[in-house]
């Protein structure tokens, strides 16, 4: 498989997403709040996307999985992949873009994902 290729910003439904995955765990005008706060962040960071798996606590999902095998093949394909966007917290919350950070792995667990990151909104600790 060839190496991802990243666009340098997210796409404009990846906030929208984000925020509609965020309102399952924090309120709907939190969820809200830090979705804006994700499409105002200009500064991309990059990790790696084992440490992104551990760090949200999640399973690496596999090759069969519809979306991550819809994402390799973009990369086989040459399409550029949206960066990842992703809240602070223990765990950390991947709020758009897990099947992509999946794909990624799978390509390399070791090749460092573009993240926007935002902080957890006061008061909220966890799921």
């Amino acid at each position: 498989m060839t190496s991802e290729h990243w666009k340098d910003e997210p796409e404009k439904q990846d906030y929208p997403a984000a925020r509609n995955y965020l309102s399952l765990l924090v309120d709907p005008s939190e969820a809200k709040k830090t979705a804006k706060a994700l499409a105002d962040e200009s500064d991309t960071v990059r990790y790696k996307a084992k440490d992104i798996l551990r760090a949200a606590g999640l399973p690496l999902l596999p090759l069969d999985d519809p979306e991550v095998a819809k994402d390799l093949g973009k990369v086989k394909d040459g399409t550029k992949l949206s960066p990842v966007l992703l809240v602070r917290g223990d765990p950390l919350w991947v709020a758009d873009g897990y099947h992509r950070i999946c794909a990624s792995y799978h390509i390399d667990e070791d090749t460092e994902i573009p993240c926007r990151i935002v902080a957890r909104p006061r008061g909220n600790t966890g799921r």
